[in-house]
């Protein structure tokens, strides 16, 4: 752990229990009996100063190695840390805020799928006004990151929820609206940041800056809905996702094209069958709040296999109606005529309503921008040898992923998991 702040034993008696959403914010009559609490300083003093010189010579012999290359003010995440974090947190922006924020979700370990407990997610972000203010009554030091600042620790599930308010942009500059977030995870020794949390109707979340976004432990564009009252999104993290020096013992697969935990870019590939028949509608950008699945196929010439996956698809979509669009998408190779006519003979012959078959000349193609898949070659690896891929994703964010799945029922299972 870094920086300890020289002025730690007069605050460890403001650790508190978070509470709930109605509850007071920080009650500082929740203190332990005196002697527990000089007891737990005398521990936490001494773990803390030998993990910070530990971590301090490490640096210094080689500061290159820091798994995320460093995190300007993530130290500041072990001031009042809490003995014990739960896995929900209420900041104090909760309790006067006009725009109440709830933001729910689930840290996954590098796979993308298995739930990753005991890991800390501290955030820090503006009050409504734009500033990162300070309230004594929020029971925190004054520090540069404010009052609205907390922690929570992923149990067994790997879930998180905070509740808070929806924060505003600095005053007077150009950079959106955002919640920092700062990972610990129990086995690493450095913190690092992921992407902070922005939302998609900001308007200072321009195109040219969310193409610069860099998707550290998955894309941080929210979408939030309201529900009762409050703004409701959802975010997941995926450990170690373009994470520089993250362990490779714990990566998971490396798979072509996108990442779970990225968001899914726009595209526009000519629709030969479906409900935008004859046009390039980016899949994503018309349907992408709710769920959807590309179905991405080298050629449709294994035409037995396809009519099984089609036949499923479809049923699929019409079982879950607007909660759900799908999308075939087919290499033309040198024939896109041909490709188009094969296209509308299957949606004919199978009864397509709600699929979209639809066509690119090569998942290489950048005037259709599906070549931002890259399903074209990713990591040395031709992925023109992979017959099919699969990409799942909900409010745009890539959940699911895969590659040359069969139509068998155990391979339908897994397409659809996370569709519940």
């Amino acid at each position: 752990m870094k920086q300890v702040d020289t002025d730690i034993v007069s605050r460890v008696a403001s650790h508190y229990a978070p509470a709930p959403p109605d509850a007071a914010r920080r009650d500082k009559s929740r203190l332990y009996n005196s002697g527990w609490l000089w007891l737990g300083m005398f521990f936490l003093i001494s773990c803390q100063s030998k993990s910070q010189q530990a971590n301090q010579n490490r640096v210094a012999a080689s500061p290159s190695a820091l798994v995320g290359g460093g995190c300007d003010g993530c130290e500041r995440m072990y001031l009042e840390m809490p003995a014990v974090i739960p896995s929900t947190d209420t900041s104090f922006g909760w309790t006067e805020a006009r725009t109440k924020l709830v933001v729910t979700g689930t840290v996954y370990q590098n796979d993308g799928r298995t739930p990753a407990p005991d890991v800390i997610v501290y955030y820090w972000q503006t009050d409504e006004q734009g500033f990162y203010s300070n309230n004594q009554a929020s029971g925190l030091a004054n520090t540069r990151h404010g009052s609205r600042r907390g922690w929570m620790k992923t149990g067994a599930d790997g879930k998180y929820t905070l509740h808070t308010n929806r924060p505003a942009a600095y005053p007077d500059r150009d950079i959106a609206a955002h919640i920092h977030l700062a990972i610990k995870e129990q086995d690493i020794a450095d913190e690092y940041y992921v992407d902070e949390l922005v939302f998609d109707d900001d308007p200072l979340l321009t195109t040219a800056k969310r193409k610069v976004l860099e998707n550290r432990g998955g894309s941080g564009v929210m979408r939030p809905r309201e529900e009762d009252g409050s703004l409701v999104a959802e975010h997941d993290i995926i450990l170690g996702l373009h994470i520089p020096n993250y362990p490779e013992n714990k990566t998971g697969k490396k798979e072509t094209g996108l990442s779970i935990g990225e968001e899914s870019p726009s595209f526009t590939p000519y629709h030969a069958w479906g409900p935008d028949r004859g046009s390039k509608a980016c899949p994503v950008c018309k349907y992408g709040r709710n769920y959807g699945i590309l179905y991405f196929v080298k050629n449709a010439n294994r035409i037995d296999e396809v009519k099984e996956w089609l036949v499923f698809l479809e049923k699929l979509s019409r079982e879950k109606m607007d909660q759900l669009k799908v999308y075939m998408i087919v290499e033309a190779g040198g024939d896109r005529a041909a490709t188009i006519q094969r296209l509308e003979r299957l949606g004919r012959e199978l009864d397509i309503r709600r699929l979209a078959l639809t066509v690119v000349p090569s998942f290489g193609d950048e005037a259709s921008d599906v070549v931002l898949y890259g399903l074209a070659a990713a990591d040395g690896r031709d992925a023109r040898t992979t017959f099919n891929t699969f990409i799942v994703y909900k409010g745009r964010v890539v959940i699911d992923k895969y590659e040359d799945l069969k139509p068998m029922a155990t391979d339908f299972e897994k397409l659809t998991r996370k569709l519940r």
